[in-house]
């Protein structure tokens, strides 16, 4: 059967009430995101692309809010998430080079951008078992189901992805055990000792406290950010990369998750949300109560037809 990508009609993202409109707009993935975003670089044509091509050294806050905003447009942006992943594939149309193999790779190569697609799935459904709940059978069909949908809003066409679960785990064992690897960009984004600029975003009189104080906060937040980018991590991808994990790490960091399973449900929704979810979530709302259907607009609230 043809699929909207296939077919050139304009995908559209999940539906409202799915699985990931749980899970990627909460607080709690901001803390999964970076265990997905290691693995993507661990293949050595994605992590030659971003070593080469992107600013995640030099401007790592700006990179990183630009990713979460994208990210949040492709589950929540309605009409616009189409839109957002054809700027995705035009951004990524010139990054191309020779990897650390002496591989040529293209960033939109088939293979290569269904990979980086494909690692937020076991991402998110490893991390939930920690900081959420562990998924049911149904749920993980859901999940993957919805992730696929996901690929197809970013471009990628169904004959590029495993389209079913069971298919995709054979998929997902082979590349890690004939792809992934160390290199210089995992390096960097599990560093504990890697410089990194303070905050340069939000107001004036915060920013200047935290350049202040940044030498004395960096260094345990680099070990935070290291603990839970390999803790997060799937323990059959952490092996494939290499990066070492203890048991003492690991009770620790079910004693973390435990705390933030606890927590974060009883927050306020303005608190447990982050900002685009949490309109998206209100306009819905809205927009059942009114009969209307949901029309999207970037960050701003969908008002009822």
């Amino acid at each position: 059967m043809s699929t909207e990508t296939d077919r050139g009609d304009t995908p559209v993202p999940p539906p409202p009430g799915g699985v990931l409109w749980s899970i990627s707009g909460d607080i709690r993935a901001l803390l999964m995101l970076p265990a997905a975003l290691t693995l993507q670089v661990a293949h050595p044509a994605v992590g030659a692309g971003v070593d080469e091509h992107s600013v995640f050294r030099t401007d790592p806050w700006g990179r990183g809010e630009r990713s979460l905003r994208s990210l949040q447009l492709w589950v929540y942006g309605g009409e616009e998430a189409a839109e957002e992943g054809r700027r995705l594939r035009r951004l990524h149309h010139t990054i191309q080079g020779t990897d650390v193999h002496g591989h040529r790779y293209h960033a939109l190569s088939p293979a290569n951008y269904a990979w980086v697609h494909a690692t937020g799935f076991p991402v998110y459904q490893h991390a939930a078992r920690y900081l959420v709940r562990p998924l049911t059978g149904a749920q993980e069909r859901a999940l993957y189901r919805e992730w696929l949908q996901v690929g197809r809003v970013l471009g990628i066409h169904d004959r590029d992805m495993p389209q079913t679960i069971e298919e995709f785990w054979p998929y997902f064992r082979k590349v890690l055990a004939e792809e992934v690897g160390l290199n210089v960009v995992v390096e960097d984004l599990t560093a504990i000792d890697r410089p990194v600029p303070p905050p340069d975003r939000g107001p004036l009189p915060l920013r200047l406290l935290l350049k202040t104080l940044w030498p004395v906060l960096f260094p345990p937040l680099a070990r935070f950010r290291r603990f839970i980018t390999i803790g997060l991590m799937p323990p059959e991808a952490r092996a494939a990369i290499g990066l070492e994990w203890t048991d003492a790490q690991e009770r620790r960091l079910r004693r973390f998750c435990g705390v933030v399973r606890r927590v974060v449900p009883v927050l306020p929704e303005r608190l447990r949300y982050l900002p685009y979810a949490r309109r998206a979530r209100a306009a819905h709302r809205r927009a059942v109560r009114g009969g209307g259907r949901l029309r999207r607009r970037p960050g701003v609230p969908v008002r009822s037809a």
